[in-house]
């Protein structure tokens, strides 16, 4: 039922963002950020759900816990930046949404290697 109420939400922005782009076609970026912001606040309520399932997961297989929080920041740093580069291009901005897409893929890239490192590691273990 939540999807419908997001979907929902996100119509009714873009429907307004029509109406003023004709009238006021500055209100248009704010309407947009609005829109964006009820619905990543919206999105945010989800995640005790999602944490109390990572707790569970841990609780069966001995993760060690800076790996889930790697990968939890993986999972933000993605979502932020798919916003802000999303509210860049509505903006007229793409490059800049080029560049804010960019810095993010390297942030994932730089928070992964260490997980990398310590499977090879593991990998060592095994075969040597």
């Amino acid at each position: 039922m939540d999807v419908v109420k997001i979907a929902v939400l996100g119509l009714m922005g873009v429907m307004v963002g029509l109406f003023f782009k004709q009238a006021r076609p500055e209100y248009t970026l704010y309407i947009s950020l609005a829109t964006g912001l009820l619905i990543l606040i919206l999105a945010a309520g989800k995640l005790e759900a999602v944490f109390a399932l990572l707790r569970q997961i841990q609780a069966y297989l001995p993760i060690k816990t800076a790996y889930v929080t790697a990968i939890l920041k993986m999972v933000g740093i993605a979502y932020i930046g798919q916003f802000s580069a999303g509210l860049c291009r509505d903006a007229g901005y793409s490059s800049v949404a080029g560049q804010i897409e960019l810095f993010c893929k390297l942030s994932i890239l730089l928070i992964s290697l260490p997980i990398l490192l310590a499977l090879l590691e593991t990998l060592q273990g095994f075969l040597g």
